[in-house]
């Protein structure tokens, strides 16, 4: 029951996510960084602010829990997310959201998984660290199967309907964001492994373990926000009318929290998997997975797919069952 409420809950957030992008169809008249930045403003430090500020009892400061160490490495792992986060941006624009999502969340789920239990010296070959690889690979199955019903898509439509579905589509280009986004958004999971002395220092001064996970969360965002505002400009702030900068900004903050919610929920699902530690090392695959999944169902309904064929459809189906199938292979064990 417990894992199932943490799923539950990942879930939740996770749906946020792959939600995330529908309002910045509602911006107008902003570049592409224009919109990005402010987004990330609202995803990667008021929200966490809040998130970690929130969860603090009386008398206990954010300070105080990242003096306990590893707020330096959290920060340095979320520069290097910054640059998946830069480059995922840019894999929605080039691919859309259910093609550009499918192969960078993938990808980010196999070394967000992985990189951590190599480096604290876990054998993959056997036991835990076996099932563990194994569940990555059924993600990676689901992936891949994914992301050959998108090239059977790409084959049977003309650059006419590729481009009323996604305006700037561009395969090759977007298959090679996609990847370089993937992996070096896996850098995320990274930071918040670094982060184990905070999040531990959190419960001891009285943070509940639902919320305990915040305080990691935001250093990481911090860093990753430096690197996207050294790489976006707002040249066109200012430079559209009143209504339309309150209705930019406005749907930019919906972006933002709903794409915060996914780290909010894994935090708390996180805590529900205390007595299934290979759910718990499986979490970050989790929730890729389900942005995947949820991401496909929003592009299905924003018609990305459509007139793409009975078989690119029907491998989509199946891609989508295989993930399904991968967040509840850890539970079997």
């Amino acid at each position: 029951m417990e894992i199932l409420i943490g799923l539950l809950i990942i879930a939740v957030g996770s749906f946020g996510q792959s939600s995330s992008y529908v309002p910045i169809r509602k911006v107008r008249d902003w570049s592409w960084e224009s919109f990005w930045l402010v987004q990330g403003i609202f995803a990667w430090i008021v929200f966490p602010w809040l998130g970690a500020s929130l969860a603090l009892p009386e008398g206990v400061t954010l300070g105080a829990l990242w003096a306990a160490g590893g707020a330096w490495q959290s920060v340095f792992y979320g520069v290097l997310w910054g640059v998946g986060g830069l480059t995922f941006g840019l894999s929605m624009r080039y691919l859309g959201v259910a093609l550009g999502q499918s192969i960078a969340l993938g990808t980010c789920a196999a070394f967000g998984t992985l990189f951590p239990a190599l480096l604290a010296g876990q054998n993959l070959f056997r036991g835990e660290g076996l099932a563990l690889l194994l569940g990555v690979c059924i993600t990676l199955a689901g992936i891949a199967v994914i992301g050959y019903a998108g090239s059977l898509r790409s084959r049977l439509l003309s650059d006419e309907e590729r481009r009323a579905a996604v305006k700037d589509f561009a395969l090759t280009k977007g298959l090679l964001v996609a990847l370089l986004a993937g992996a070096m958004s896996a850098c995320f999971s990274l930071g918040l492994e670094s982060g184990a002395a905070i999040q531990a220092a959190a419960v001891a001064a009285g943070v509940k373990e639902l919320f305990a996970l915040n305080p990691v969360i935001l250093l990481v965002t911090l860093g990753g926000f430096a690197t996207n505002a050294a790489y976006c400009t707002g040249r066109d702030y200012f430079s559209v009318p009143a209504g339309v900068w309150v209705n930019n900004v406005l749907f930019c903050a919906l972006a933002g929290v709903l794409w915060y919610s996914q780290f909010f929920g894994l935090g708390m699902g996180k805590s529900f998997f205390a007595e299934a530690p290979l759910m718990l090392a499986f979490s970050w695959s989790i929730l890729m997975s389900l942005n995947v999944l949820f991401s496909n169902f929003w592009g299905i309904a924003l018609k990305e797919w459509k007139g793409s064929g009975a078989q690119a459809v029907s491998m989509l189906v199946l891609g989508l069952a295989i993930l399904l199938f991968s967040i509840f292979f850890p539970s079997l064990f």
